[in-house]
């Protein structure tokens, strides 16, 4: 369980430093013992993986001087003291000082094991976290919006960076929980529009009497409740970008006169006869084939064909399967650290369950799962994540291979690399192990 890590055991008397080193190995935890602090410091560093144990009296420094030099080295490795009897006060100072816990003498073993694996398991859990964090800030620009190492997602994002140069409205397309508004939002912060707003108007969420007047904007006395001027969706993001969410929901009789402001990048306020000329980029957002829908006369197909120029097509999670390990712990991260929550570890068949699953949701779904996982709340309702039923052996293949290329993956970030403790991890021979990384294209070097 604790593999890689290890305990760092400060003890000046010999019988005790050599039994507690004993009882530490005997439960398969590494130990560097040492018979003074100034022994153990070439063991300290930020990164060390592991813990700290030692006896408050040493020769030389001492166990709180230890505590206090850890703390300027890094204050998230736990260091646990060890007091002697009855010095309660001294046991208060140091876990004022820092100390992850103290143990009084005397102690049984079993005390001391428990202590030590505590301190190890939040340990192992921060330094999980710190990797993947990493991993996270390692990828710049717009890798850390859009997640996914898949190559619909690489195509995505290489489409995203092309049309951001340019003045081009543009259409996205994707199924519900795909995050249209991400890539419309990714459009405009890569884009030379970048300092002016960002207008998103979800055209199916208001009512056909508000829409006119939130779109073009009105004067004073346009209507019987307009007080004074307001200004409009489009004109307000005059020089940026304006998001239409749900485009396929537009009234048609709004349909016509966004057409115009298209053609002619003007907008008539209501009650004004003034035009007002505005430099916007339009993202068109839509879950709909409008296609099928002007063709049913219920979406205007001029103002399709007028936006049909730059098509982002946004490939649905089921089809990128192996973009939900780094979307799920990202979602996981951001939840442990909205909620105040330890981050819970990803286990093997919990990884099965999420690649078998086909994500009707999409990334959104992911994100509510990701949630309920980390307030360990049960996955059940509307966002349960059933075993799919695939139609055919190639796509169950696939499904497989998948799976498989996560779970080796894994292993290999937790066991840094090394073929041999991989191999037995996953319980398979090393050739085999060889032979697997040869067909999903990994390297053991990289995760060494």
């Amino acid at each position: 369980m604790f593999e890689g890590f290890k305990v760092v055991f400060v003890e000046d008397d010999a019988t005790v430093r050599r039994s507690l080193t004993q009882t530490l190995e005997l439960t398969g935890i590494e130990v560097e013992a040492c018979a003074s602090a100034e022994a153990a410091l070439p063991h300290l560093w930020a990164g060390l993986q592991g813990i700290v144990i030692s006896d408050i009296q040493l020769p030389g420094m001492d166990g709180l001087q230890l505590l206090e030099h850890m703390t300027t080295v890094n204050p998230a490795i736990p260091v646990i003291l060890i007091t002697a009897h009855g010095d309660v006060a001294m046991a208060v100072q140091a876990m004022r000082a820092g100390a992850y816990d103290f143990i009084e003498k005397p102690f049984s073993p079993e005390r001391f094991i428990e202590t030590a694996q505590r301190a190890l398991e939040k340990r192992v859990l921060r330094m999980a976290v710190e990797d993947l964090r990493a991993q996270l800030q390692q990828k710049i620009g717009i890798e850390v919006a859009l997640l996914g190492n898949s190559p619909s997602m690489v195509r995505v994002r290489e489409q995203v960076l092309r049309l951001a140069s340019t003045s081009a409205d543009v259409m996205i397309v994707g199924e519900t929980g795909t995050g249209k508004e991400l890539v419309a939002r990714c459009l405009h912060d890569h884009s030379k529009r970048r300092d002016r707003n960002f207008v998103a108007l979800n055209c199916g969420g208001l009512p056909e009497t508000l829409f006119e007047s939130e779109l073009f904007g009105h004067e004073a006395g346009a209507f019987t409740t307009a007080s004074k001027r307001r200004i409009g969706k489009i004109e307000h993001a005059n020089g940026g970008t304006l998001l239409l969410d749900e485009i396929e929901s537009m009234p048609l009789l709004f349909q016509v006169k966004l057409l115009r402001v298209l053609q002619e990048r003007k907008v008539e306020r209501l009650g004004s006869n003034d035009e007002v000329k505005v430099d916007i980029r339009v993202v068109a957002a839509t879950k709909s084939d409008l296609l099928a829908l002007s063709r049913e006369q219920k979406f205007r197909s001029d103002l399709y064909y007028r936006l049909n120029v730059a098509v982002l097509q946004l490939p649905p999670l089921r089809e990128r399967k192996e973009d939900v390990p780094l979307l799920f712990e990202h979602f996981v991260n951001q939840a442990a650290q909205r909620y105040g929550c330890a981050v819970p570890k990803l286990t093997g068949p919990r990884m099965q369950d999420l690649m078998a699953h086909d994500w009707p949701g999409n990334v959104r779904e992911v994100r509510n799962v990701a949630d309920r996982y980390v307030l360990e709340l049960p996955q059940a309702g509307e966002g349960d994540m059933p075993v799919a039923e695939e139609d055919g052996s190639s796509t169950l293949m696939r499904q497989m291979d998948v799976v498989e290329k996560v779970l080796i993956e894994q292993a290999l970030k937790e066991h840094k690399g090394r073929p041999v403790a991989v191999a037995q991890a996953l319980g398979i021979a090393r050739k085999t192990l060889y032979d697997k990384l040869h067909r999903h294209a990994l390297s053991i070097d990289s995760y060494r």
